[in-house]
């Protein structure tokens, strides 16, 4: 299977199920704890390696035992973390789940500035990134880092994914014309696009307008599903979780399949229907971290997409 590089973030992820969040100086009890290799940048690469590609990953953890346990899960699960920084003197993130009943959670984050990727962290392993099939960029990542990342991709000629929004223009302007694939939540949707996506058919709209800017597939989420558009065609998809747990790495698992059925040589169509179940499969439990399996994906893509969606 090809190789996959993923640049972005890497965590320790805590996941408290609780009844429901206590008001000012109450308490509630924990009724389910995990604590797990997270992240952004994390969950894309387990979600891909669990998919069949080949993975190495690229970002920062601090120099603790955090750090060191994330490390060692992520090896555990057949990445490559040959390239993730250990920055010294730096706590790696915590990001803290706090998920309540009928999929209500929030989200708590502790990300010193110093977990950030920095050009340097990538240009040290441009060869890597060079020579992958496969290149996932997280937009949250400081602009140089992200740009750092795209030149090295396209030198390449390696499938550019671009996950996200980028603050600044000039960035912006590069993804576009680096990418091949785009994907985006609603919130930054409208900051590639400039204005707000209010239903279906705005979102539509939004990914016409990009794909116009160079990538080959869009994929923008809407309020009840995603929309993935490519040259001549789109696909509308439902959400196909009936009982959603917890949001949390939904748009990673989304990201991780779109990517790796186009590298097996799906149709873009074909692919979005492999994101929607791989994302309606992560938010059936508690935490981010993706538990996938191709066969079974497969069968769910197939199963959705002879039901139909919307167009």
């Amino acid at each position: 299977m090809s190789g996959v590089v993923v640049v972005g973030q890497v965590a320790r992820d805590l996941v408290l199920g609780v009844e429901g969040l206590p008001e000012a100086g109450g308490s509630t009890d924990v009724l389910e704890r995990q604590e797990l290799l997270g992240g952004k940048g994390a969950n894309q690469a387990v979600a891909c390696r669990q998919l069949g590609a080949t993975v190495r990953l690229v970002g920062v953890v601090g120099d603790d035992r955090a750090g060191e346990e994330v490390l060692a899960q992520a090896a555990g699960d057949g990445i490559d973390v040959g390239a993730v920084v250990r920055r010294p003197g730096a706590p790696t993130a915590l990001l803290v789940d706090l998920v309540g009943p009928r999929g209500v959670r929030r989200l708590l984050e502790d990300v010193d500035p110093r977990m950030l990727l920095g050009a340097e962290d990538v240009r040290a392993c441009a060869e890597a990134v060079r020579s992958a099939d496969a290149v996932l960029v997280q937009l949250q990542q400081p602009g140089p880092a992200v740009l750092e990342a795209l030149a090295a991709a396209g030198a390449g000629g390696a499938l550019t994914v671009a996950d996200g929004a980028p603050a600044d223009g000039a960035v912006r302007r590069r993804v576009l014309d680096a990418a091949a694939v785009v994907r985006a939540d609603t919130a930054e949707a409208e900051a590639l696009v400039g204005w707000a996506p209010r239903d279906v058919p705005g979102t539509v709209r939004a990914a016409r307008s990009l794909l116009a800017e160079g990538p080959r597939v869009v994929a923008l989420a809407t309020g009840d599903g995603d929309v993935v558009a490519w040259p001549g065609g789109h696909v509308v998809l439902p959400h196909l979780d009936e009982d959603p747990v917890d949001p949390t790495g939904a748009g990673d698992s989304f990201v991780a399949a779109l990517t790796v059925a186009l590298l097996r040589g799906e149709s873009p169509e074909s692919a979005a229907w492999w994101a929607a179940a791989a994302a309606a499969e992560v938010v059936g439990t508690a935490g981010g971290r993706p538990d996938l399996d191709l066969a079974r994906l497969r069968g769910t893509a197939a199963r959705a997409r002879r039901a139909g969606g919307r167009r």
